[in-house]
């Protein structure tokens, strides 16, 4: 097992390794003081791992309780948080008492939502179930729900108490979901890992899952601890997700996170290129390696239509998005990028 500390407005370890899920209600007796724990978890998840949660914590002397909504983005929304608020105040849930976001990244943004503004604020730890989500959802305190109007328009930074991560849970995904996840693997890679992007070029998605987990989330550890909040270093974590939010809003969600994340960072690499940010080897070293990993590096949509998405973006300032263009593997600035011009980089990508 590795243990990972983040030290941000709450300090908290991230526990990775196999066989920990089982171990959940004595790492939360760790964490909290809680009497109640409610799991909340999704109509995929519950059914693999509820169960030896439920256990876990029943063992441990909590009473524990679970929430489980239908699995999917369209879930992260505003009718279902409500549903969950409500589902708390019913269950008497108390400030000292304590959510356990059992699942995905919809799971986790979700809970930790709720978690950040039920009762003004009760602790919950992330237990997250996908490779996406322990690479990077379930670590630095990002939480919302969608609006129509763009993805996680409504949400708090609010750290959690714990993350634990049993890599066994990812046995039981699809590889379709798996290789999702491998995306941003790839992302953390391309923006500060040049010996990461070597050798995830050379074993493609064989790779070793607790040591790679772990070196994605040291370095989402260290921005985070830079810019908690989003406002300078830590904007580098979304290479790829302006325009890739812009490619699932588009397909109304039926292109997944990560499907969408590999086509941005492929569009944002062959821009950079046209544009003499990047060289043309730089440019082919990021397309390869996202096709090694099966992902899709192409959209069908228009300039116009993902324009449209992104000018809906929540990193979009008055008349500027900050985009972030990868000049090599491991140097990939910040390049605030006016909205007139947003539409001829994203055609430059196409």
């Amino acid at each position: 097992m590795k243990t990972i500390e983040v030290c941000a407005s709450r300090r908290y370890d991230v526990c990775i390794g196999s066989g920990l899920l089982p171990m959940l209600g004595h790492y939360t007796k760790t964490v909290c003081k809680a009497s109640k724990v409610c799991i909340v978890s999704d109509s995929n998840v519950f059914p693999l791992h509820g169960q030896t949660a439920m256990d876990s914590l029943i063992a441990a002397g909590f009473e524990a309780i679970h929430f489980v909504f239908p699995a999917g983005e369209e879930s992260k929304s505003g009718t279902v948080y409500l549903q969950l608020l409500n589902f708390l105040a019913e269950n008497q849930i108390t400030r000292s008492d304590c959510l356990v976001a059992l699942g995905g990244g919809v799971v986790g943004d979700l809970t930790g939502f709720a978690a950040a503004t039920f009762l003004r604020g009760i602790p919950f730890i992330q237990v997250p179930t996908t490779l996406l989500a322990a690479v990077d959802s379930s670590v630095g305190g990002k939480t919302a729900i969608d609006l129509p109007a763009g993805k996680n328009l409504c949400g708090a930074f609010y750290q959690p108490n714990l993350v634990l991560c049993d890599t066994d849970t990812l046995n039981t995904l699809p590889e379709e979901i798996f290789l999702d996840g491998c995306a941003e693997v790839i992302k953390y890679a391309i923006l500060y890992d040049a010996a990461l992007f070597s050798y995830l070029t050379e074993t493609g998605p064989d790779f070793d899952r607790e040591t790679i987990i772990a070196r994605c989330v040291e370095l989402k550890r260290n921005v985070v601890m830079e810019d908690e909040f989003d406002t300078g270093a830590r904007m580098k974590l979304n290479l790829g997700h302006t325009i890739g939010h812009g490619v699932e809003a588009q397909s109304n969600f039926t292109i997944s996170h990560g499907k969408a994340v590999a086509i941005g960072m492929a569009i944002v690499a062959r821009a950079a290129a046209a544009i003499g940010i990047c060289s043309h080897e730089t440019k082919e070293q990021i397309i390869a390696i996202i096709q090694r990993f099966k992902l899709p590096t192409q959209t069908t949509y228009s300039a116009d239509a993902l324009l449209a998405s992104a000018l809906s973006d929540k990193k979009r300032s008055g008349g500027t998005v900050n985009l972030i263009i990868p000049a090599a593997i491991g140097d990939c600035p910040i390049v605030p990028t006016p909205v007139t011009e947003l539409k001829s980089f994203i055609e430059a990508g196409l």
